[in-house]
């Protein structure tokens, strides 16, 4: 059985307090490797050697650090499929899905950092024939990156690369749910000659060690992803330290689909949207609103095709829906599909536990679901489940529809399907969310922010904005005359 290690001052070390925690494979119910029970004691290790490294770091280079980013972007590409399996295992998810997204954004996340730092500029501003004054933007310091299970190396790797790329160094804490592919990332970063102390990857429970690391008065910023109730925790604590902050959280997305919608492709990507990954990623379409006069086919074509989804073990080809992250995931996931029946909801398709048979007998798999006859403001609707589980309503007008995609406390994204360009804009610019898709879903430009509004977050990740947020801006006057 595999002991995964803490990456701290450029060396794989067990935790201090030599205690584990049982890390399960979700796909069959049974525990396969332990992983680290860090406490306080391996976090201020990990903040010590991170300021012992920054002063160095913070100078280094633009293009040397932006080799080492390549570097490991590089290494990432090249163990893709070692990497993919072990998310796959590790998190339940379909390996094709693995494959296809999580890794090679992963590697993606490094490259776009590692080149756009050579291009992040200064400003000037010339005051005539009296002074010029130019903005530095130089790093903060250490950078506390807390990210979650759902998209293990994705979005720790969101996190990372852009901080040591702008030349901050970091104390990050991987899910102890999905904690596998960080530990091989440390492992590449130490293939990579990633200088001590520039990186430091301590495994471990929330309360303790990411308690440890928003507390710490040497971590000036925080970037988390997670839970809202979480996020309301770490600003809690964070807010009166005046660190910075990062928070990406829940969402309850709207799917809005009108009747002039290219409907085949509308159809495919909405499955896509509805139970990919789960329906584990944040993004997901769980809310989907169809126009009246097309419900009544959109409803039976949609039963038809989530009948069609294959549950099943993740490494296997055919899966197209895998185990969800852990029991008492499943088990929640689960009750709030008893509560939609309480509410007074349908259920069309799944709302059962599945059994995959064999090995996989005991994993934590959920049959795709869809529920109809709900209110919009019923808590299946309004709270945040995270899992293959969406409603579907008919609408009759705009206004009407709009009101209900807004009635959350979330704000993250939503998608609209409409070949009228004119009721497109309308639309988006009257959806209360970061993110608005239009004809499409998750189509992502890494130049661009990401987050949302409301309860769904503060602050934006992704683009150069990432820059900005690692990096604080000094303003210099010269004088001249």
């Amino acid at each position: 059985m595999q002991y995964i290690k803490n990456y701290i001052n450029g060396e794989l070390v067990e935790p201090v307090s030599k205690k584990y925690l049982d890390n399960v494979d979700p796909s069959r119910g049974k525990v396969y490797s332990y992983i680290p029970d860090s406490d306080e004691q391996d976090v201020e290790l990990a903040i010590a050697a991170a300021n012992a490294a920054f002063p160095a770091w913070s100078i280094t280079p633009k293009d040397v650090r932006s080799k080492y980013l390549l570097k490991i972007a590089d290494l990432i590409e090249k163990n893709l499929d070692k990497l993919a399996l072990a998310e796959s295992i590790d998190n339940g998810k379909p390996l094709k899905l693995a494959k296809t997204v999580d890794i090679p954004r992963a590697a993606a996340n490094f490259h776009f950092y590692g080149t756009g730092i050579l291009h992040y500029a200064a400003y000037t501003h010339s005051m005539e024939d009296t002074a010029i004054n130019y903005t530095l933007r130089q790093p903060v310091g250490v950078a506390g990156c807390i990210s979650p299970w759902n998209l293990p190396l994705y979005l720790f790797t969101w996190k990372i690369a852009p901080a040591i790329a702008a030349g901050c160094t970091v104390v990050a804490k991987p899910s102890e749910v999905t904690p596998m592919t960080a530990y091989l990332l440390s492992e590449l970063c130490v293939e990579a000659g990633l200088p001590k102390g520039v990186l430091n990857i301590v495994h471990g429970l929330g309360g303790k060690v990411g308690n440890a690391i928003v507390s710490s008065k040497n971590v000036p910023l925080i970037s988390f992803t997670g839970g809202t109730k979480t996020g309301a925790h770490i600003a809690s604590i964070a807010a009166p330290m005046f660190k910075k902050l990062s928070l990406e959280l829940g969402g309850k997305n709207p799917n809005i689909i009108f009747a002039d919608c290219d409907y085949d492709k509308m159809m495919a990507t909405t499955l896509h949207s509805s139970f990919s990954n789960q329906g584990q990623i944040c993004l997901c379409g769980s809310r989907i609103f169809v126009e009246r006069s097309i419900y009544e086919k959109f409803k039976k074509d949609f039963v038809e095709q989530t009948k069609k989804l294959v549950v099943g073990a993740p490494l296997e080809e055919k899966t197209r829906i895998g185990a969800v992250v852990s029991q008492p995931h499943m088990e929640k996931v689960l009750s709030y599909v008893e509560l939609a029946k309480q509410e007074g909801g349908t259920v069309l398709c799944g709302g059962k536990r599945a059994n995959v048979g064999g090995e996989f007998s005991e994993g934590y798999y959920i049959e795709p679901t869809i529920i109809e006859g709900l209110p919009y403001n019923c808590r299946t609707n309004q709270e945040e489940i995270f899992g293959p589980v969406v409603t579907i309503m008919p609408f009759n007008k705009e206004e009407e529809v709009l009101m209900w995609a807004n009635s959350t406390i979330y704000g993250l994204a939503s998608t609209v399907w409409t070949q009228d360009l004119t009721k497109a804009h309308r639309v988006a610019q009257n959806i209360h969310a970061g993110i608005v898709w239009i004809n499409c879903w998750l189509l992502r430009d890494l130049r661009t922010p990401f987050g949302g509004v409301k309860s769904s977050g503060v602050g934006r990740e992704g683009g150069f904005e990432a820059f900005d947020f690692f990096t604080e801006p000094k303003n210099v006057c010269i004088k001249i005359n």
